[in-house]
């Protein structure tokens, strides 16, 4: 198989908080077949492109490539890589070494320098975990571990799965697919609306745009102690399943069980003409940052799927991937974060379901 790989990466400053980004396509259609993006910490640009190539060299073999076309606009790296030039920074030669050792496993490479807006992909990849790795410098810096009671009042986060749908009850994918609820949803997300009233006042309803939520979403604006309108938040739809839409867990797996495989052993894996968690993370953490601008020391209502609700609370929690394959999240479960302007996180509750209607 013929792939294609697109790579990037840079840094804030020389060195400064870096990151990369590659994209893997079929060479015949351009489709894409994985995506890699990463925040380094502190490195140099040069050091980042590497990342990136290396990253996207090792995508391609995991998606079985046997020819790759490698394309960059970083005449350094393409250049040194081809052999054309030498690798003079002894930093880079390690990098350049573990490049040259992934190349080895395939039939044949070729390097191709091309303009940056021709390479527009992987340059916002790389620009997203750029941003990623400077906010985590800027809490790393602001934030201590402390038993200390805070004085500050925290931003809080309701994050409200929504009720049930039709494909919810049967346990299939529903990602992008704009399903309404179910009649036993309408009264889970009656039952969400009257627990939140318990929480405190709210001083803002986000949701997701896809109806499932905006209807839960309606529900909590109602109860609300003041009338609130429901504030649509694009970055908080649920993950594109792609080719695995509305199919079984064991449906998709029998219909291509290699990138199941792929799919649950990394986050930088995406179901075929999907979206990966990593990218449905970059832009949930967009969203929070977002809604921590806007409502800064207020309680907002955030209504979502299961995805983008699973990986908030991974960031906050600090846990690993594997925390996204351990937490179940019930329809209309409820779970509280607060957000502290010093950069410290509280997690108060995880999906609650005491308020739920018996079935």
């Amino acid at each position: 198989m013929k792939v294609v790989v697109e790579a990037d990466g840079g840094s804030r400053g020389n060195p400064g908080p870096a990151g990369f980004g590659a994209v893997v396509r079929d060479a015949g259609t351009g489709a894409v077949l994985a995506e890699r993006s990463e925040s380094l910490g502190i490195a140099t640009n040069n050091a980042a492109e590497y990342a990136g190539l290396i990253a996207g060299l090792t995508a391609a073999a995991e998606v079985g490539a046997t020819e790759v076309d490698v394309r960059m606009d970083s005449k350094l790296v393409i250049e040194q890589m081809a052999g054309r030039w030498q690798i003079k920074h002894p930093g880079l030669r390690p990098l350049a070494a573990k490049a040259a050792d992934l190349v080895r496993g395939f039939a044949s490479v070729r390097y191709q320098w091309i303009p940056r807006e021709r390479n527009q992909h992987a340059d916002r990849l790389a620009n997203e975990a750029m941003d990623a790795a400077t906010q985590a410098e800027l809490t790393e810096a602001a934030t201590e571990q402390s038993w200390e009671p805070r004085e500050d009042p925290p931003t809080r986060l309701i994050l409200v799965r929504h009720g049930e749908t039709p494909l919810t009850a049967e346990k299939r994918y529903s990602g992008r697919g704009d399903v309404p609820l179910a009649p036993v949803g309408e009264a889970q997300a009656r039952a969400a609306a009257e627990r939140l009233k318990s929480l405190g006042p709210l001083s803002a309803v986000v949701s997701s745009p896809l109806q499932r939520c905006t209807q839960t979403a309606g529900y909590i604006a109602e109860m609300a102690d003041a009338e609130l309108p429901v504030e649509v938040m694009p970055d908080l739809i649920e993950v594109d399943f792609g080719q695995w839409e509305a199919l079984t867990f064991a449906e998709a797996r029998e219909r291509d069980p290699a990138a199941m495989q792929a799919w649950l052993k990394s986050t930088a894996v995406a179901p075929p003409g999907g979206e990966s968690f990593q990218r449905v993370a970059q832009r949930v953490r967009r969203a929070i940052a977002q809604i921590r601008q806007q409502h800064a020391g207020h309680t907002v209502a955030v209504v979502s799927h299961v995805s983008p609700i699973k990986l908030i609370l991974r960031d906050a929690l600090a846990a690993g991937d594997a925390f996204l394959y351990r937490l179940y999240l019930d329809p209309a479960g409820i779970s509280v974060v607060d957000l502290y302007p010093d950069g410290g996180v509280a997690v108060r509750s995880v999906n609650e379901t005491g308020h739920l209607p018996s079935r």
